[in-house]
């Protein structure tokens, strides 16, 4: 459900760029109202999950997301398609949290690493979220119908799995620790590795139809193929990557990664065509597929800090990345260009695969 109602958003940015008349500084300013709702309900909802359980806030966050999409299709100015944002990433900052959290909970019962399985389902979300918006356009459908046709889909798929949800599954250990205590350093900096793997996808959520509209001239329906191609890659490598930790290591999987994804930001920002930047994010998908959840993981094995403390933590660091970085880059395409700024990030992952030994502790 998060991963299809995120995705559904990627087709829908040329939309509102082009109705509301906004440059690439005006849209990043409004892209910034996701992060700010998301950022501000992530704190409340791990207080919310430890008092009322897990399934509760999973359920009514979820169905919350499905409440406020169709919104996103409606804003008649940049104020009113700010608001629907912070709502629609206010909701899905508390299912977020968790979800991780509850995802904690899975694998620690089931006694082996299952994490990136569970994000390649988020990622699978997204194939299908991305892949069904441009097919409903490419079909005629109008934008306000693809949109609740799909929150009604969500709602549905949502309700019938509320009753397996777990209510509360925490260790012994973890409830010695205060809610509030402060997190250790080290999952302090294990949440800025997730920040910077989050701006990568949040850039592939909120720009890639922008990139191969504006500077690879790709139709407005087929320009969500940019991010089905990255969630294409993000779903095989993680529905792939707990065999691939096993076999390769949680560093190696880090740092080359990171370099990879590097690579794929590269080749879709300096090659001139299409197809080729279609390659790159396939690149960054491949990359950056199995960096968040085996730092997820790392975090989770810190003695210094409660597991929902730092899995709070690094998701709230990481979301940061994901939902407020979109802003940045909206920011400095407008002052350079869409593809520099798009390029940066490659830098930034480079400095990921740098501090990559970070998972092993």
């Amino acid at each position: 459900m998060s991963g299809i109602s995120l995705a559904c958003w990627a087709p829908m940015v040329p939309f509102a760029k082009t109705r509301l008349g906004l440059d690439e500084a005006h849209l990043g300013m409004v892209l910034l109202a996701m992060g700010c709702g998301s950022l501000a309900s992530m704190p409340l909802a791990g207080f919310l999950s430890h008092r009322f359980g897990n399934r509760r806030v999973i359920g009514i966050g979820a169905l919350s997301v499905c409440l406020f999409m169709p919104w996103l299709t409606l804003a008649p100015t940049a104020w009113m398609l700010a608001i629907a944002l912070f709502c629609f990433g206010a909701s899905h900052g508390v299912v977020d949290v968790a979800m991780n959290a509850h995802a904690v909970d899975v694998e620690r019962m089931s006694g082996g690493g299952i994490m990136s399985g569970f994000h390649g389902l988020f990622s699978t979300g997204g194939l299908v979220g991305s892949a069904g918006m441009s097919l409903l356009l490419a079909a005629g459908a109008p934008l306000l119908a693809c949109a609740v046709v799909l929150a009604i889909v969500l709602a549905v798929l949502t309700v019938s799995q509320w009753k397996n949800f777990l209510e509360h599954a925490q260790a012994e250990d973890a409830k010695k620790h205060t809610i509030f205590a402060w997190p250790s350093t080290a999952v302090i900096l294990l949440g800025v590795l997730c920040c910077i793997s989050f701006l990568a996808e949040g850039a592939m959520l909120d720009w890639s139809a922008v990139f191969l509209r504006s500077s690879r001239q790709v139709g407005y329906d087929m320009a969500g193929l940019g991010y089905a191609a990255f969630s294409i890659a993000m779903a095989v490598g993680r529905l792939s990557g707990d065999f691939l930790v096993r076999r390769f290591g949680a560093v190696n999987m880090v740092r080359w990664g990171a370099v990879t994804a590097s690579l794929g930001f590269f080749i879709a920002t300096c090659l001139p065509w299409a197809g080729s930047s279609l390659f790159g994010f396939l690149l960054v998908g491949i990359g950056a597929a199995n960096i968040v959840p085996v730092l997820f993981s790392a975090a989770g094995r810190q003695g210094g800090s409660a597991p929902g403390i730092a899995i709070a933590t690094v998701t709230t660091l990481g979301y940061t990345g994901m939902l407020t970085g979109p802003a940045a880059i909206g920011y400095a395409a407008h002052a350079t260009s869409l593809p520099l700024a798009l390029s940066a990030i490659a830098v930034l992952l480079l400095g990921v695969a740098a501090l990559a030994p970070m998972a092993r502790r």
